[in-house]
């Protein structure tokens, strides 16, 4: 017997169709929902969990027909969602948004719930102080509160979204046992994920939604990577990168013993040395809050030097940032608007102080052909898209001018297949028609198959700059846990792997 049946379920958003008349079973244990960014998940999700209700068709929880008014129905029938953002509020405790919006009475024993929380949490191996504060807590622990929230709520069913978009690999691993132990101890999982292996991995069965629409309903032993890839963005996909060999050209970008403090004025950036040459990918790898963000965001001059220099040979940078909602797009603007940010007071845009509407207009048309954004005009709003095409919005206004120097930070975060595989082609271009690449990851494996060097970053300092043809993923994997070897200079002139125990 399933534990939740969609029957026909149709989702409209004026006349755009979210979901198209949808039917799946999700039995216990652990359904993976598959599709590239726009294909209809989140919306399907939504509508399980009560916040959207469907124009359309019939939800089933154990065979009985059941409605959702809202999300507390959802919650009162055992389902509950973990969102891919977050719904926590960074200045109250574990406890404090574990019981937010249930607890009713007027004498609220604090105390005794931080035991029931404590207890809770070791009972289903999820350590984590109940007293700490939410701001202070790492991603991955955050993460842990929003499972502890609805397993408090009593929730049998649970929705993750993109649950490791955010996460680093030893939180990841952390994760999918957990989620397996859930899954042992009888709560029924839907897992949305872009990441096949993990889908591979950690899966039974399997569902793939293209356009709205089901496309696919299958067991993971039965499919492979490739074919569940190319069930969700309908046309063959490339999974291994066609890299033209390396021909670096002259200096682009040389650091020379950089610090840099973060907000708090704690040193973030130790001393990092290196030379990055036209034509060139140096690839960051290391466990995210490591010092990536202040490094980038010094290079692109963002954020003070404390001691150190930094050379740029060229005029303008194109800049990626790692979050693209607050920090690559203004959400509120529309498609042409959020492509001339950098751009709005020059030539042609502008003219005598007064915007050029139809040469704006022109624009956005032209990048929206040439980066495949899809979306109704360029008048549309960047959050009414995928983040897919939020992030090829983001490209397409950063690579304008073909920059000399591109910093790609977290440059495929939460994309799917398809995305990434755009982003990483375009980068690729832009490589091979002479620009010099920092591409700083979180993702190993997207590191070592975009870099022509990696530099190894362990809190603040570069422990060693390697060759990505020769480096195996457990030598960078032990570096980046801080690991120490033999002493290596393998990224040439320029370069300081700095190791200090």
């Amino acid at each position: 017997m399933s534990y939740l049946r969609l029957e026909k379920i149709t989702k409209r958003f004026d006349s755009f169709i979210a979901n198209d008349n949808i039917s799946l079973s999700i039995e216990p244990g652990i359904h993976a929902i598959l599709g590239e960014n726009g294909a209809g998940k989140t919306t399907l999700m939504n509508i399980i969990s009560g916040l959207y209700q469907p124009d359309e068709g019939q939800i089933y929880l154990q065979e009985k027909a059941v409605n959702f008014a809202s999300s507390k129905d959802a919650i009162n029938q055992g389902i509950g969602m973990i969102h891919q953002h977050f719904m926590l509020v960074p200045q109250l405790t574990v406890t404090e948004n574990i019981i937010l919006g249930i607890e009713e009475s007027w004498r609220l024993n604090l105390r005794q719930k931080q035991q029931e929380i404590a207890a809770l949490s070791q009972a289903y191996k999820l350590e984590i102080d109940p007293k700490a504060k939410i701001a202070d807590l790492p991603v991955g622990t955050q993460q842990r509160v929003e499972i502890l929230k609805v397993l408090y709520r009593q929730a049998k069913l649970l929705i993750l979204d993109e649950p490791t978009a955010v996460l680093t690999p030893p939180e990841v691993k952390s994760l999918i046992a957990i989620l397996r132990q859930l899954a042992a101890n009888g709560n029924t999982i839907i897992f949305i994920s872009h990441k096949l292996d993990e889908v591979m991995n950690l899966c039974d069965t399997v569902t793939v939604l293209r356009r709205g629409k089901v496309v696919a309903n299958t067991n993971t032993k039965e499919a492979t990577p490739q074919q569940l890839a190319e069930l969700m963005v309908g046309r063959e996909v490339v999974l291994q990168l066609n890299k033209s060999p390396i021909s670096p050209g002259k200096v682009v970008l040389s650091v020379q013993n950089l610090q840099v403090a973060d907000e708090r004025n704690i040193t973030a950036v130790r001393d990092v040395s290196f030379q990055l040459r036209e034509g060139e990918i140096l690839g960051i790898a290391g466990v995210d809050g490591n010092g990536q963000r202040e490094l980038a965001d010094a290079i692109a001059n963002l954020q003070s030097v404390k001691s150190g220099k930094i050379n740029f040979v060229g005029k303008n940078i194109g800049y990626i940032p790692e979050d693209r909602q607050k920090m690559g797009l203004v959400l509120q603007f529309s498609i042409a608007q959020n492509l001339i940010l950098k751009a709005f007071k020059k030539l042609p845009f502008c003219r005598r102080f007064l915007l050029q509407g139809k040469l704006i207009q022109n624009h956005a048309k032209s990048a929206m052909q040439e980066f495949d954004i899809r979306a109704t005009g360029e008048d549309v709003k960047v959050t009414h898209l995928s983040g897919g095409n939020q992030q090829k919005v983001v490209l397409a206004r950063e690579l304008t001018g073909e920059p000399m120097l591109i910093l790609a930070m977290q440059p495929t975060r939460g994309l799917d297949v398809g995305a990434t595989q755009a982003v990483h082609s375009r980068l690729l271009a832009e490589r091979k028609r002479g620009a010099a690449i920092l591409y700083i990851s979180t993702e190993l494996e997207e590191v070592m198959a975009m870099s022509d060097r990696i530099a190894v970053i362990y809190r603040g300092e570069f422990l060693d700059i390697l060759d990505a043809a020769t480096v195996t993923v457990e030598e960078i994997g032990l570096l980046m846990a801080g690991g120490r070897g033999g002493e290596r200079e393998r990224g040439g002139e320029g370069d300081k792997g700095t190791r200090r125990d």
